[in-house]
């Protein structure tokens, strides 16, 4: 990197913290963490779609595409169930949570179950999120750390302070229009990648025997059960729709932008930009990760490079290894990137980090401010002054802990970062059944769903092969995470109906009051129908991708 690329940088976090402080005036809780109830659909599907697709996507989906040992195209099953999900979420998830009117999504757990319940999903929410998001900054200063030279303890600095800052300053509006400049330049990025990536690969002859087969297949039919079997098309159907609908739906994070659209018609456009915008940059993702793994086979010098950071920097992974596919994309960008441009795929690294951070930042603030200050008997006793100081001093706090986490858990031993996919990928499906039986049904009490949450979490980890290898324990029996989606849903609602029938006596609350009704209209929306084309349509493109190279 030289002078350009360093300016573009700087520019980059000056233009931040501006507008952190445009966005400043904040008067009371809606503008703070709902940004008023004001924002259109078109910054809320960039920000909703920064924050899932986040730097560790940036760098190491094409890794897995172009690079790593069994991987390929099959990255795109990922994107088969978003489309059913999210209608799945216009239909069931968004008009009750909506029409509620809460800020954190949690109470409205309280307001059918009990204040307990509501605790149990938000302090797991808090502390997985934090921890999660820590070690996701954390992973993206090490790697640049590898191809700048740059100690991580400051990119980790750059990264979370800069965040933190305008964060704190501009409240949801700040954090939703940066999500926003963030997704531009991330796909940008891409894109300029993709570029680059293809005419280099032309310059060197291009690839005379093509690319295998195996790394162009998506579909495999294959039921995720057993050693080796993974990203089967019915376990990434069936649990990915699990994954997303709780994700985007129940998720503070996701569900806490969909509370700030200014009616229900702005989500739902939004819910369809992403089930439709989704599938084509994971796609440019995807087919940026064949063009430079296929740069390696035909520039020998490319696969020394990463083999010579990663020696220098991961000296453990190299032993076992040779190499560390996550290093594929930045070597590459320094490696053959003109400068100016360098600096700019530099500042996409950074705003994917950025964009998981801000709106975990401000999600872990509203849970926290409303979950325990603002709750009970205590609602509503807060000043606006007394609510926005407890608010940005949150901001502040979950900052703090982030950079925390970033540091004391992130890099030092694999367990913590598999503890953290474990949790992320067991506690979707519990979390899902309790709002939709918050939602519907009238016959389950808060014993009976505080035990399904805590059975099917639980059940969930034994079964969960990456718990198994952190405890050295083998039940001799594989299956892949995904389906830990589907498997929560089940054992939670199972369990919830039979310690109800079990408990009662235990009186069961009335939300009849509360205007959350589904309305048949609700069902019938143009919305609807485009989604369930495009998800025939994205089956069909991905049976038929492999023909495309021939």
């Amino acid at each position: 990197m030289n002078w350009l690329d360093y300016s573009i940088i700087i520019g980059y976090i000056i233009f931040f913290l501006a507008m952190g402080f445009f966005f400043r005036e904040n008067k009371n809780s809606k503008d703070y963490f709902l940004g008023g109830k004001s924002l259109g659909w078109f910054p809320l599907s960039l920000s909703t779609m920064a924050t899932q697709l986040s730097a560790i996507s940036f760098i190491s989906a094409p890794a897995f595409v172009g690079l790593k040992l069994g991987g390929g195209m099959k990255w795109l099953t990922f994107e088969f169930a978003v489309p059913l999900a999210m209608i799945f979420i216009m239909i069931i998830i968004i008009p009750p949570l909506f029409r509620s009117g809460v800020v954190s999504i949690y109470e409205f757990v309280e307001k059918r179950f009990s204040a307990s319940t509501r605790l149990i999903l938000s302090i797991v929410f808090q502390i997985s999120r934090a921890l999660g998001t820590g070690v996701m900054v954390y992973t993206i200063a090490i790697i640049l750390q590898a191809v700048l030279d740059i100690d991580y303890m400051y990119t980790i600095l750059i990264i979370s302070v800069i965040t933190v800052v305008y964060s704190w300053q501009g409240g949801m509006k700040a954090v939703v229009w940066g999500d926003a400049i963030q997704m531009i330049i991330l796909f940008s990025g891409l894109v300029i990648c993709l570029y680059f990536g293809w005419t280099l690969l032309q310059e060197h002859g291009g690839l005379a025997e093509g690319i295998s087969p195996e790394r162009l297949t998506v579909i495999d039919l294959n039921l995720g059960i057993g050693e080796g079997n993974e990203y089967g098309f019915l376990p990434m159907l069936i649990g990915g729709f699990f994954l997303y609908a709780s994700y985007y739906g129940c998720d503070q994070t996701q569900a806490q932008r969909l509370l700030s659209a200014k009616n229900e018609k702005t989500i739902r456009t939004l819910l369809m930009a992403n089930g439709l915008l989704r599938f084509p940059v994971v796609l440019v993702y995807c087919l940026m990760g064949l063009v430079i793994g296929g740069l390696i086979t035909v520039a020998p010098d490319f696969i020394e490079d990463i083999a010579f950071a990663t020696q220098k920097h991961f000296p453990e992974e190299f032993a076992k290894n040779g190499i560390k596919p996550d290093l594929m994309i930045p070597v590459f960008i320094i490696k053959y990137l003109p400068h100016g441009l360098i600096g700019i795929l530099m500042v996409g690294i950074l705003s994917a980090a950025m964009s998981t951070l801000s709106s975990t930042v401000n999600s872990l603030s509203a849970v926290t401010v409303e979950d325990f200050f603002n709750r009970g008997k205590h609602k509503g006793e807060l000043s606006t002054k007394k609510y926005m100081l407890v608010s940005k001093l949150s901001v502040v706090f979950w900052g703090i802990i982030c950079i925390a986490s970033s540091f004391l858990f992130g890099g030092s031993k694999s367990p913590v970062i598999e503890i953290i996919n474990a949790i992320g990928s067991v506690f979707y499906g519990p979390v899902l059944v309790t709002f939709i039986l918050a939602f519907f049904s009238k016959k389950v009490n808060h014993i009976g769903m505080n035990t399904g949450i805590i059975s099917a979490v639980l059940i969930n980890l034994i079964f969960s092969k990456t718990m198994q290898g952190i405890f050295n324990v083998d039940l001799g029996f594989d299956i892949f995470w995904i389906w830990l989606n589907f498997t929560g849903v089940i054992i939670a609602l199972a369990i919830a109906y039979i310690v109800t029938y079990f408990t009662k006596n235990t009186p069961i609350k009335n939300i009849s009051s509360l205007n959350i009704s589904i309305k048949k209209s609700d069902f019938f929306i143009k919305e609807v129908y485009v989604l369930g084309a495009f998800f025939i349509i994205i089956l069909i493109f991905s049976y038929f991708l492999p023909s495309f190279f021939n």
